[in-house]
């Protein structure tokens, strides 16, 4: 973290708390990425004009990413149009700022808590009585932070000029004071400390050339993002709706099918129960066979009905009473007996009759009749021989 401040104070930015400090630090560290053409394109190149006096001329200098360079050297005094003259379109835009000598100002290192990073400028001018000979109303002064110690202290350097001095200086530019954006002061190399000395209601911005290019640069590319990104919901819109498609049609797929297998299911189970059902009891045919068997040849049936299990006779006979033990003992029913009493037919002159017996199947007929008992007479036959 340390060497992360100290990279940043060597780059003239200073992290403040919370999220808005940050991310300028990030936007700035981004920037440096890019080429410095795309920088100064951009307006993200921290760039400025120095103008600074040696005896009768006027230095002119060019501050940009990559250092500082001189553009010119003009006699005093001069004018404003005259310097606009000898400027081109892109230093002609740039910011303006007073580069004091390293001799002319007088610098102190103080150790600050690190909430004095907010207001450095608030706080220096408390300590001003007791670092410089100067007081807050006879000096200009500012302060840069040198330093992020790990203990969370500041080490920061006041910078002061006697405001007689600095006052005499800037009447000495005539109309170029009044377009100045900063008084910055040298150091022993000749490169500026990055404070600014100028009072804040005296300072000029001024517009970038390339502001209108920057701006419509920025629109384009808002526009190009907006595009992108309804482009984006387009796509994804349509993938949905396609998906939701393929979905539908897999799933009435599936509901046929499904239909399909309960029809199957129900058709199976269907079968299985007629078949059991038919287990349970004898045919029709097997039934008709065993009842003209067991009948005798007087007895006449008007009527012979299976509903379920059940089985009804109807008809006439002259030995109705003794139907029901004829019809004993059959492996196709169980327990028949006569329903109703019997009714004498005038015509015939025999009984009519309704037989009832419960149908069931061979084999259960078969395990519910009981054992046979052996005949004991076969039983001593057999000894015998």
């Amino acid at each position: 973290m340390t060497t992360m401040r100290d990279s940043m104070q060597r780059l003239g930015l200073r992290l403040k708390p919370g999220p808005g400090g940050f991310f300028a630090w990030w936007g700035q560290a981004l920037a440096s990425w890019l080429p410095l053409r795309w920088r100064v394109l951009l307006g993200l190149a921290r760039e400025r004009l120095l103008l600074s006096a040696h005896g009768d001329e006027l230095q002119l200098q060019w501050q940009h990413a990559d250092g500082v360079r001189e553009v010119a050297r003009v006699p005093l005094p001069l004018s404003a149009d005259e310097l606009e003259a000898l400027l081109d379109t892109r230093l002609a835009g740039l910011p303006r700022w007073w580069l004091l000598p390293a001799a002319g100002a007088l610098r102190r290192p103080l150790l600050l808590p690190a909430a004095a990073a907010d207001r450095l400028r608030d706080v220096v001018g408390f300590e001003i009585d007791r670092q410089t000979p100067f007081s807050a109303d006879t000096a200009r002064f500012d302060a840069r932070i040198l330093r992020r110690r790990e203990d969370g202290q500041l080490e920061t350097e006041l910078v002061a000029v006697p405001r007689v001095r600095f006052d005499a200086d800037l009447q000495a530019l005539g109309a170029l004071a009044e377009s100045l954006a900063g008084v910055d002061v040298a150091d022993a190399d000749g490169l500026p400390l990055g404070v600014n000395l100028l009072p804040p209601q005296s300072r000029r911005q001024r517009q970038a050339p390339q502001r209108q290019w920057q701006l419509l640069l920025a629109a384009v590319a808002l526009l190009a993002v907006m595009a992108a990104g309804w482009q984006l919901l387009d796509n994804r819109r349509n993938a949905a709706d396609a998906f939701a498609a393929s979905i539908e049609s897999r799933s009435a797929a599936a509901r046929q099918a499904a239909a399909q297998r309960q029809q199957l299911v129900s058709l199976v189970e269907g079968a299985i129960a007629l078949d059991r059902a038919r287990a349970n009891r004898p045919t029709t045919v097997e039934v008709l066979d065993e009842v003209t068997r067991r009948l005798p040849d007087t007895t006449y049936l008007e009527k012979l009905s299976i509903e379920g299990d059940r089985l009804t006779l109807i008809g006439l006979s002259p030995e109705a009473s003794g139907l029901v033990g004829k019809l004993q003992g059959s492996r196709f029913w169980r327990s028949p007996a006569l329903s109703g009493a019997l009714q004498p037919d005038a015509r015939s002159r025999v009984d009519r009759f309704t037989l009832t017996a419960e149908l069931v199947a061979p084999s259960v007929q078969a395990a519910a009749a009981p054992p046979a008992t052996p005949n004991p007479g076969d039983a001593n036959g057999a000894a015998a021989r």
